[in-house]
């Protein structure tokens, strides 16, 4: 039997264990760990890997760094929120500006800033998430297209520079310099953004600024400086680490949220003891123990995957095919790769895909920029999903899934359009490096 035969067994088996158990189970965590297990038991009998206890535990680590940015950020926003700021922000936009489409914009810039910074959208939600969803849902958008607006200004923000981490990943993996990434990935998102602003606000009915002000929270007295002093540090920090990243020791995302949470904290104006702080971080890990899992388990996945060739099986079949048929799958097939893979996509499927498009004499830069916008899109994409469930948690949003699909359906479509209009003609769009 040919390696390429053995190896797309494990994968339809793979597969195939992942939809039986999710079908059974009703858990995309259990059955993610399931699907690994299957697949490594796989790669133990045709003699591929040796120690089925290793594979599946390394893979445990493999996003432990994310799943730190996971609890590091929503300790920082949770007790941010709990000083009053945040109230006391919505009340100061909502009072001073009235006009939606305004409201709207600035809500969209203020998501893109933090995902932005750090290249992950969650922390964008993490941040700004519970603030926006009350402003814009007081615009007369549904629960829906509230969900729908937080979760593509989210993927916006982790596509858009300074930070592409799909985009660094592919430069990386074929020797391109990160540099001058900057208006073409900021072009098409702000076409996307413009699009998402009118599409999910179109015909909706604002309240009126008296109804909205009655609906918020009561907000504390609270000193400007005592609002902007933890955001103030937590930009600082950012910038620090990306542009002085020789002088100073390397403090990781995690850690940055972790001083900022102990910033906020310092200039919380409400008496609050350790008790209240110690049931605030607890409350935290209960509301993002799904995800946690979820990103543990792709990282088993993941690691599977590599261990029994799964991973290389993919890449390589695809990039294989006819250029036709790749721009004609590479839509659907990049945001699924990343629904599985994360950011394991840009590497699977992204650097081989730029050899290919650079020996056909396709401008490299333009074209990694394109498969960097694609990948963004499977953020809601099962099995992973983890920015559309941050989205939907974080609004509050309580009918089907699909039918969030469907409501954002329309925005990731444009993006990917102008994605796959890059790829296909990238020499065409080097005017904008």
């Amino acid at each position: 039997m040919s390696t390429y035969v053995s190896t797309t067994i494990v994968l339809v088996a793979m597969v195939a264990a992942f939809v039986v158990s999710s079908l059974l189970l009703k858990s995309p965590d259990i059955s993610l760990a399931i699907a690994a297990t299957v697949a490594v038991c796989f790669g133990c009998g045709f003699g591929w890997t040796d120690s089925l206890p290793r594979v599946l535990v390394e893979g445990l680590f493999v996003n432990l760094d994310i799943a730190l940015l996971f609890i590091a950020a929503s300790i920082f926003v949770n007790i941010y929120s709990k000083t009053g700021a945040i109230d006391v922000v919505t009340r100061k936009i909502v009072s001073r500006v009235s006009n939606k489409w305004i409201l709207l914009a600035i809500m969209g810039v203020m998501m893109i800033i933090p995902g932005a910074l750090t290249g992950a959208g969650s922390i964008s939600i993490f941040v700004l998430g519970s603030m926006v969803t009350t402003v814009v849902s007081a615009m007369g958008l549904s629960k829906k297209k509230t969900a729908a607006f937080v979760f593509m200004f989210a993927i916006m923000s982790a596509a858009a520079p300074p930070v592409n981490l799909w985009a660094m990943m592919i430069a990386s993996g074929c020797d391109i310099p990160y540099v001058g990434f900057d208006v073409p990935l900021l072009a098409p998102l702000a076409v996307c953004a413009l699009f998402t602003i009118i599409f999910l606000g179109w015909g909706s009915k604002p309240k009126s600024k008296e109804e909205i002000l009655a609906q918020l929270p009561e907000a504390p007295k609270m000193s400007a400086w005592r609002i902007v002093t933890p955001l103030v540090v937590l930009i600082a920090l950012f910038l620090a680490s990306n542009y002085l990243a020789h002088s100073i020791p390397v403090l990781g995302l995690p850690l940055m949220f972790i001083i900022c949470a102990i910033v906020a904290a310092l200039c919380n104006p409400k008496k609050m003891g350790f008790k209240d702080y110690l049931k605030i971080i607890n409350d935290t890990f209960e509301q993002i123990f799904p995800l946690i899992a979820t990103v543990l388990s792709v990282g088993m996945l993941q690691n599977a995957m590599s261990a029994t060739g799964v991973k290389g099986l993919i890449g390589i079949t695809f990039i294989t095919m006819p250029v036709y048929l790749i721009y004609a799958t590479v839509l659907f097939v990049a945001p699924v790769l990343q629904g599985a893979l994360n950011y394991g996509s840009a590497v699977v499927f992204g650097a081989p895909l730029i050899f290919m498009f650079n020996s056909m004499g396709y401008d490299p830069k333009i074209a990694a920029i394109a498969l960097s916008l694609m990948f963004p899109i499977g953020d809601c994409l099962p099995p992973s999903r983890i920015t559309g469930r941050l989205a939907i948690e974080a609004t509050g949003y309580e009918g089907k899934y699909t039918s969030f699909l469907l409501t954002v359906l329309a925005p990731c479509l444009v993006l990917g359009l102008i994605s796959l209009a890059m790829l296909i003609w990238p020499n065409s769009f080097t005017f904008l490096l």
